[in-house]
């Protein structure tokens, strides 16, 4: 009887996971059918209007009418504000869904909320950028808005090349080297702190653990956490690490040290020996060097570049207590740009 009722329960298990799944796949199906049917109304909508001697007053007057006569017939969803919404998303999609109907690829892939958010990016490639995003690490709304506000495209961009910018429009976030998981700088305005506060390395660690949800979503693709304060020891002598991650898509450790003074060589040299020693003891044969992270308030590139030898896998990174401002961002971005187009044309 026991067994019985143990395989009935199996059974049930089963079921109803296979009903779940369908439930999320009809759900998915049902998104993605309304999204293609507003950019279809919104396209609609621009070739009605493209028509009127009057563009402007035209526009206006057919939206009107046309919510009314909707909302008469299908109810509530089709408000002025909605269609308005419509005609922006086939605006900012349409040059980039025509091309991607051309090579036969799916044109959507997102929640209507998902373009609601990203149809306000003025920028294509940053946008396209944050919508692979968004569909390969199955981005909630509040975790794009995030991504967006922290400036993420911005941030990587600024630690390519030319062409590592470009695929990041085109294929989003590839991790296949050190370089392509650093960011300047890391946002961690998720822990609460105030800048004009005073705090210990202590207490930044303590609120990186107890948000490390957000702070791995931070580091980026493939971090798994190994631990905190990971001792070590030889020659009689101990050492603590703050942090150990490690990188699957790298095959590496990671480990980070927190700074909140002043970069010293003295720290570098510290995160040398702690590198060393993962690469000869804990390093397995088919694994990458360690990556060395000193998280610190103000990094000293001319320090690093001084006290490391060149092919040390060690890096200084800065991060931020608040969301960085976006336009800074990208002028700084500009810059590089400018800077990079003119190191070419010198070279030639």
């Amino acid at each position: 009887m026991n067994n019985d009722l143990k395989n009935n329960d199996i059974l049930y298990d089963k079921v109803a996971q296979l009903i779940e799944q369908a439930r999320k796949q009809v759900a998915t199906a049902v998104n993605l059918a309304m999204v293609h049917t507003y950019f279809e109304i919104g396209r609609m909508i621009v070739e009605d209007e493209q028509q009127g001697k009057q563009k402007a007053q035209y526009g206006k007057y057919i939206i009107k009418d046309l919510a009314k006569k909707l909302n008469d017939r299908f109810g509530k969803g089709f408000s002025e504000v909605n269609l308005r919404q419509m005609r922006a998303f086939y605006e900012a999609y349409s040059i980039q869904q025509t091309q991607s109907a051309e090579l036969g690829k799916v044109r959507f892939t997102l929640s209507w909320s998902h373009y609601l958010v990203l149809m306000r990016i003025p920028n294509p490639d940053e946008r396209s950028f944050y919508e692979i995003e968004a569909t390969n690490n199955n981005w909630k709304i509040k975790e794009l808005e995030r991504q967006y506000h922290s400036s993420l495209y911005q941030r990587l961009a600024l630690s390519r090349d030319k062409e590592g910018v470009k695929l990041l429009s085109q294929k989003g976030q590839i991790v296949t080297s050190t370089l392509d998981v650093l960011k300047d700088p890391y946002v961690l305005e998720f822990l609460g702190l105030k800048e004009e506060h005073q705090y210990s390395e202590s207490q930044l660690e303590t609120r990186i653990i107890d948000n490390l949800q957000y702070f791995m979503l931070e580091l980026g693709k493939g971090f798994a956490f190994v631990g905190r304060q990971v001792r070590f020891s030889f020659d009689e002598s101990h050492f603590k690490v703050d942090l150990v991650f490690y990188n699957r898509l790298l095959q590496c450790f990671v480990l980070i040290d927190l700074k909140i003074g002043k970069l010293t060589h003295q720290d570098l040299g510290q995160m040398q020996m702690y590198v060393n020693y993962y690469d000869r003891y804990e390093k397995q044969d088919y694994e990458k060097p360690t990556i060395g992270i000193l998280l610190c308030q103000q990094k000293n590139d001319a320090l690093v570049e001084l006290t490391l030898p060149k092919d040390a896998n060690i890096y200084a990174a800065e991060y931020s207590l608040y969301l960085p401002e976006k336009q800074l961002l990208q002028q700084k971005l500009n810059e590089w740009a400018t800077e990079f187009e003119n190191n070419l044309k010198n070279d030639e």
